[in-house]
């Protein structure tokens, strides 16, 4: 028996530890990347994102944290069987840091293909803030798309499921050219956006009516979900961080 005790001792004493990094905001962005992106967009997309995570007034509300760093880590997703990982964690706490990230983004080859599946986008998402090595005082999943719910897991019991674990959804809407595509009933985008797939403290959802409002778009966007900014949490319309003005318009 002491033996035994004695090896258990030895046994616990080997084991790695499993502490993980304290950080102010675990951050994944994920981004439509289905056939309705064609190259020239999703490069749009990736510099946009880019740019925004670089800029002054994000590096800003990153140090105005407690910890003065985040976690972010960049998917872009499509059909069910395709979502991927194109720059896994990093931490981000100055401008270096920053571009860094930034140059492996724009950098990184195409690797989504088919249609829509916000359900298994999601899915992913919550599965690299679980399996990370982070502990965030926030956990946020920043999904961008420009159509609905087409296939995959049941959107709402996914949903339901993330916001459970304590991570919350916010949504980027691109309108495409013409009014954009409809939700899964026929409502507008931005409806579907706002009832199916956002929710958790604080969610809210913006929307760029063209892919040349995309970049600036994602930059109000990234301020508010460094600096924690709250809103309503049904169809919620977050405070624009440039102008005070309504960010979301239906």
């Amino acid at each position: 028996m002491r033996v035994s005790l004695v090896f258990l001792a030895l046994l616990f004493t080997a084991t790695p530890s499993l502490a993980q990094e304290p950080v102010d905001l675990e951050l994944v962005f994920a981004a439509d990347g289905s056939g309705s992106i064609d190259d020239d967009e999703m490069a749009l997309q990736r510099a946009g994102y880019a740019a925004a995570l670089a800029h002054p007034r994000v590096l800003a509300a990153i140090r105005g944290g407690y910890l003065q760093k985040i976690a972010v880590a960049f998917v872009e997703w499509a059909a069910p069987e395709s979502q991927h990982t194109i720059v896994d964690w990093t931490v981000i706490r100055d401008e270096a840091s920053a571009r860094d990230f930034g140059r492996r983004l724009v950098a990184a080859p195409r690797a989504v293909w088919g249609s829509n599946s916000i359900s298994n986008a999601i899915h992913y998402s919550a599965n690299l803030i679980e399996t990370n090595g982070f502990e965030g005082t926030r956990k946020v999943i920043d999904v961008s798309g420009d159509g609905p719910q087409r296939n995959g897991r049941p959107l709402e019991l996914v949903r339901q499921t993330t916001l459970l674990k304590g991570i919350t959804i916010n949504a980027l809407v691109v309108i495409s050219e013409g009014g954009g595509y409809p939700g899964p009933s026929g409502e507008p985008l931005t409806e579907h956006y706002a009832n199916d797939v956002i929710g958790g403290p604080g969610a809210f959802m913006m929307t760029a009516r063209s892919r040349e409002e995309f970049a600036e778009a994602i930059l109000k966007k990234l301020i508010l979900e460094v600096a924690g900014a709250e809103s309503g949490t049904n169809a919620a319309e977050a405070s624009d961080p440039m102008t005070g003005h309504a960010a979301t318009a239906f």
